[in-house]
């Protein structure tokens, strides 16, 4: 981790470097703002708002993607309050000790460690549920409820769009994982739990696991029909007419559903492999099917 050190007062600028160095830290020094632009991307900035005649707020919007720490001498609007609000991240009062320094930027390494998880979680989620619809009012849904769905993606995406509409963070429970009813109890009271596989739950623990997750904020997932007295049961159908057909398809159907849904993304000489058809009978189905292959 790279860390610059914008501070006037050499030695303790040499100090902080000297103990971040030996935690496996490469620093770098300034004296004055203009030395602290040298095209170097940063981590960390620790920047010290006493440095005298000299605008820090340069600096806060030329490392804007780094953490930017500000070392106060004592806490004002012009120290603390305006700089946080220019895009500073945290400040520390001087003088400190170098642990609660590096708890703080540990904090803020983890801090950005999640929310680039969070965003690439998000993305990849969004292309997860493309062209998956649901057209359930979603304010008319009180926890508990359960999800009939012949598609566990529908189901999935009714509760996360039921988490994102309501300001929630689901906490995903599957009822395969043997651990599942000791997640459920060590769950927050509070929490709104998504557990799935509901078809999967042998007859005998459907009662203590009624029993757990009763008065609990749930949402509980089936890719069977579900026959539960007392709660709100909420019946998903894809939109393919082939996955509502049951488990086991017709072989004609399922072809037809391939080329219909993958001839755009491979060539015909590869989709007619995959099939373990020839090109010609790929033709031949297009052609008894009414399919008509987009360019």
């Amino acid at each position: 981790m790279r860390v610059l050190i914008i501070e006037n007062e050499i030695y303790l600028a040499q100090s902080i470097a000297s103990k971040l160095g030996e935690l496996g830290y490469q620093c770098d020094i300034s004296s004055s703002i203009q030395d602290a632009f040298k095209g170097v991307a940063y981590d960390v900035v620790l920047l010290s708002t006493n440095i005298s005649g000299q605008d820090i707020y340069p600096v806060i919007e030329a490392f804007r993607d780094a953490v930017v720490i500000l070392m106060v001498s004592y806490i004002s609007n012009d120290t603390v309050t305006k700089p946080l609000a220019a895009g500073a991240k945290d400040y520390i009062l001087k003088p400190f000790m170098i642990e609660e320094l590096i708890r703080k930027i540990e904090h803020f390494q983890e801090f950005n460690r999640l929310k680039l998880a969070n965003e690439t979680y998000k993305r990849y989620l969004d292309q997860h549920f493309k062209g998956v619809k649901i057209t359930q009012d979603l304010d008319n849904v009180t926890p508990p409820v359960f999800i009939a769905s012949n598609f566990q993606k529908y189901a999935d995406r009714f509760a996360f769009d039921y988490a994102k509409t309501n300001g929630r963070e689901l906490v995903y429970i599957s009822l395969e994982n043997s651990n599942a009813f000791n997640d459920i109890s060590k769950a927050p009271a509070a929490s709104l739990l998504y557990i799935t596989d509901f078809q999967s739950l042998k007859k005998a623990d459907r009662k203590p696991f009624l029993e757990l997750i009763n008065a609990r904020n749930v949402i509980v997932s089936s890719t069977d029909s579900v026959d539960v007295e007392g709660v709100q049961v909420i019946e998903i159908k894809s939109d393919s007419t082939v996955f509502e057909q049951g488990d086991i398809l017709p072989i004609e159907d399922y072809v037809k559903y391939i080329v219909l849904n993958y001839q755009h993304k491979f060539p015909d000489t590869e989709l007619s492999k995959k099939l373990g058809i020839s090109r010609k009978s790929l033709w031949e189905k297009r052609k008894k099917y009414g399919i008509i292959k987009k360019k």
